[in-house]
């Protein structure tokens, strides 16, 4: 076909950070606010790297802007991709984190209400699909790595490839000195 472009769809991998926050037997999550991704769902606190911006260094931003905490030794379970819809890259590329180490007091943002459950009461019927296969391995303390396949609107989780790796201590991330 002469003097026709075929442009191929190139959309762009977000690069993002979750962190799971620990005090004792409790997790602090967080249910996305109307009109946000994730809208209604619990999750951990995290959001899209900023540019120039390690991993480590966005899950403490993230921590602090959302919930006025200031987390420290963050350690570092893996990375998720994340598809919805038949991709071949994926949308999201997910650094998770989980830390027993903050200080400060709850602040209330526009990002969702926060809020403490007790580590056997987690809400999975009320949170992403993917999250009963990982986070119950993030809480053991385990690293893993893992892509999640979704139905193009999220509501559907199609597949998965979990791997965690062996039981092992985590050490601490960089971020131990940002408290």
């Amino acid at each position: 076909m002469v003097g026709r472009r075929i442009r191929e769809e190139k959309k762009v991998t977000v690069e993002a950070t979750l962190c799971h926050i620990i005090d004792g037997n409790r997790l602090l999550l967080q249910r996305k606010a109307a009109g946000l991704f994730g809208e209604g769902m619990w999750n951990g606190v995290g959001g899209r790297l900023e540019e120039g911006e390690a991993p480590w260094e966005g899950a403490v931003r993230e921590v602090r802007e959302e919930t006025g905490l200031r987390a420290s030794n963050l350690r570092s379970h893996g990375v998720l991709s994340f598809y919805f819809g038949r991709r071949a890259v994926p949308d999201w590329v997910v650094h998770v984190f989980s830390t027993e180490m903050f200080r400060g007091a709850l602040r209330p943002g526009e990002e969702g209400e926060l809020r403490w459950f007790p580590l056997d009461e987690v809400p999975y019927d009320e949170m992403w699909q993917d999250d009963r296969h990982w986070l119950p391995l993030l809480l053991e303390g385990r690293r893993f790595s893992g892509s999640f396949y979704f139905s193009e609107d999220g509501t559907e989780l199609l597949g998965f490839d979990l791997k965690p790796e062996p039981c092992t201590c985590l050490g601490a991330s960089p971020a131990a000195s940002t408290a």
